[in-house]
């Protein structure tokens, strides 16, 4: 499978200059770090909030900066976790006297990284917030984690937090408030296909041709099973009745449904799958109050997508219609 690259070593340094380029007066480059963050940014009125994880799951998290969103990025190179350095580099740069909030991906690489940080940095007297994303229910754990996967619902825990952080919230409130979105958010996703990432001469896992990856990971770490492909809908109500029992979600809850893009689906599929999840949302009597289709969490090229549901009150609702400006933007 050809790909547009120069050198995989440049892949990631030359896609965080390409986003800052795209983005001037905005969007502040730090190449030694890895580092995307607001050219507004930090500012002592407000927390500054963090993330970085591996790369390879653009939009996630390198084009999630911007106002109402994320501070600052720091991602390590392809599926790997960014380095102790960059995390330490990136909170120090982003200091503000209101604090710095940390938002982790529950992966054993990611934790350990940003735990070792976040020590440093509060021995040089930086306060620390610190959020566990775990929305994934395929497993409890795998050789990348230390419990559930943060996957897709990412999204909400920075879009409600960054909507909150930019009317001057306090560090406590935030870190209550993305636990609070953390405990009510549930994903679960599906691939078609692998992925390869540059410089490499395969794909991460292999496919026969009909089969799929029941519960993949973004990193494509196993799932539940993998099977023959079913039709669209079969595969939607299974996605949905995992992640719609978990909670459990009951009927008259409000709710915000997302189905997103693993990178290789088009936009024409990812709506006749939103189609079926619709329609059972109604079926189980789950009002859904705001909608999310296309790429927000993805895994390179792989075909695949993940169904995520979010219990909405009126705080969270508030939270996601503020407005935000990202990196990724198409008008």
């Amino acid at each position: 499978m050809a790909k547009f690259v120069n050198s995989p070593d440049q892949f990631v340094a030359e896609m965080l200059e390409g986003i800052a380029l795209a983005n001037p007066n905005k969007l502040k480059y730090v190449p030694r770090y890895n580092i995307i963050h607001r050219a507004d940014r930090p500012n002592d009125d407000f927390v500054s909030i963090i993330q970085g994880s591996g790369s390879g799951h653009e939009p996630a998290h390198v084009m999630a900066v911007g106002a109402g969103m994320l501070d600052a990025a720091c991602p390590g190179n392809v599926f790997a976790a960014p380095p102790m350095g960059y995390v330490l580099e990136c909170t120090k740069l982003m200091n503000s006297k209101k604090g710095v909030l940390h938002l982790i991906n529950n992966y054993t690489g990611d934790r350990a990284a940003w735990d070792m940080a976040r020590e440093l940095a509060e021995a040089e007297e930086i306060k620390i917030g610190v959020v566990l994303v775990n929305d994934d229910v395929a497993v409890m754990n795998s050789a990348y984690t230390v419990g559930r996967r943060g996957v897709a619902g990412n999204f909400f825990v920075i879009k409600a937090c960054g909507a909150a952080a930019a009317t001057g919230a306090g560090l406590e409130d935030l870190v209550k408030l993305g636990e609070k979105v953390v405990s009510v958010v549930r994903t679960m996703g599906v691939a078609i296909s692998g992925c390869r990432p540059p410089g490499k001469d395969k794909p991460i896992f292999e496919l026969a041709e009909g089969e799929m990856e029941m519960g993949v990971g973004i990193h494509g770490e196993k799932g539940r099973r993998r099977d023959k492909l079913p039709n669209a809908d079969a595969v939607v109500d299974e996605l949905f009745d995992a992640v719609s029992k978990d909670l459990p979600f009951g009927s008259g809850d409000n709710v915000g449904l997302m189905i997103n893009g693993l990178g290789g689906t088009p936009p024409s599929e990812l709506y006749l799958l939103y189609r079926r999840a619709a329609l059972r949302c109604k079926d189980a009597g789950l009002n859904v109050v705001r909608n999310y289709v296309g790429e927000y969490c993805t895994s390179l090229e792989m075909a695949g997508f993940s169904l995520t549901l979010i219990r909405l009150d009126d705080e969270l609702t508030r939270l996601l219609d503020a407005p935000a400006e990202i990196a990724w933007r198409v008008f």
